[in-house]
């Protein structure tokens, strides 16, 4: 099978459809938070008036780094002073919308440029893929749903969305050799980057020991909205194949094969892996309110937020398609339809881990 080309990772098209999906994967932040605010208590500090540097590894609108790095940031306040500034780089790919960044970080009142005045942004156009900041600068690290999308697509699938369900045992291979090279580039490049002492949090996708994928009704309704739509004409079955979704959820052993067999790489350890089931706030805030419509609303807004930019990008026009934007709109409400006229649970399997830098001497 031949590779594609290299996949950027998706950027949303609407900052504010953004803003609305991302309350779903808020719901995994609050124990990843509590993670970062540990390595900020731990973690070594330059002394002044050298900064104190945080990376956001993947941070697209920055709506899902705010709450993790005012934390952290209200952490190294408790040990050091407002004179010691911090500076927050903030890390995507080349496409990404950089001005919606900067508008949320200078916006939103849960932003640490509000909260802080000794701190500042900055940002990197480049993929995480490689290295894309001086070694043994980085303090501290974060990543919030961003290494699950592979640099590279092996190839479509064409039986299913997402590879996870597909039927082609090869395809399955494929995008395991490919998750699992970009998993060893991006800690390795974290390893350079991060200071002796340093530490990285990373919240992502994951699969437990019952090998579930995860959200299945989603997955059952996006299908179904683009089989209608390609029986009524507005897209073709060839574009449909296309439309595979390039992400990747990974076990343990996947997390950990770099480490093997010393437990060590790039001077990196494994100080903490959990893979757990993540809450479905829509689920809960549906048994509460009984509001179907809602609850479809919101799943159709975190799709298209999510995953809307890589199938639109399959389109023979991609973004600029004359049917993008109502292929957008209809397949939104085609899955919101669906999900509203039966709600159920969806089972998010997330992974948190916690990368320490061991000084040389250790």
């Amino acid at each position: 099978m031949p590779e594609s080309s290299v996949v950027v990772r998706p950027q949303p098209m609407d900052s504010a459809y953004f803003t609305a999906g991302s309350r779903l994967q808020a719901a995994g932040l609050r124990p990843a938070i509590a993670l970062f605010e540990q390595a900020a208590r731990v973690v070594p500090l330059p002394a002044p008036p050298q900064p104190i540097a945080i990376a956001d590894y993947g941070a697209a609108t920055a709506h899902n780094s705010l709450l993790p790095i005012c934390a952290a940031i209200a952490v190294l306040r408790t040990r050091t002073t407002r004179e010691h500034s911090v500076l927050v780089a903030h890390t995507d790919v080349p496409e990404n919308d950089f001005t919606a960044m900067f508008r949320t970080l200078t916006e939103d009142p849960d932003s640490y440029l509000r909260k802080d005045g000794a701190s500042f942004a900055s940002a990197v156009g480049r993929s995480f893929y490689s290295q894309i900041l001086p070694s043994n600068s980085v303090t501290l690290g974060w990543s919030s749903y961003a290494i699950q999308w592979l640099s590279r697509v092996p190839a479509p699938v064409p039986d299913h969305l997402q590879v996870a369900h597909t039927a082609e045992e090869a395809l399955r291979t494929a995008y395991a050799r490919q998750a699992a090279h970009d998993w060893h580039e991006f800690i390795a490049f974290r390893g350079r980057e991060l200071c002796p002492g340093g530490r990285l949090v990373v919240m992502t996708m994951g699969i437990g020991e019952d090998g579930e994928y995860g959200y299945r009704p989603l997955l059952a309704a996006l299908t179904d909205s683009l089989t209608e739509l390609a029986g009524r004409g507005l897209v073709r079955q060839d574009e449909v194949v296309r439309m595979t979704i390039p992400t990747v959820s990974r076990r343990a052993a996947d997390f950990m094969a770099p480490f093997a067999p010393s437990g060590r790489f790039e001077r990196l350890e494994i100080e903490h892996l959990e893979i757990f089931d993540g809450e479905d706030r829509f689920f809960a805030q549906y048994r509460m309110d009984k509001d179907a419509k809602a609850f479809g609303d919101n799943w159709g807004q975190f799709a298209r937020a999510s995953v809307f930019p890589t199938m639109v990008g399959a389109l023979d026009g991609g973004r600029d398609d004359p049917r993008a934007g109502q292929f957008l709109d209809r397949l939104e409400a085609g899955i919101a339809a669906r999900l509203a006229a039966a709600p159920e649970q969806t089972q998010i399997p997330l992974a948190h881990l916690v990368l320490h830098k061991r000084p040389k001497n250790r």
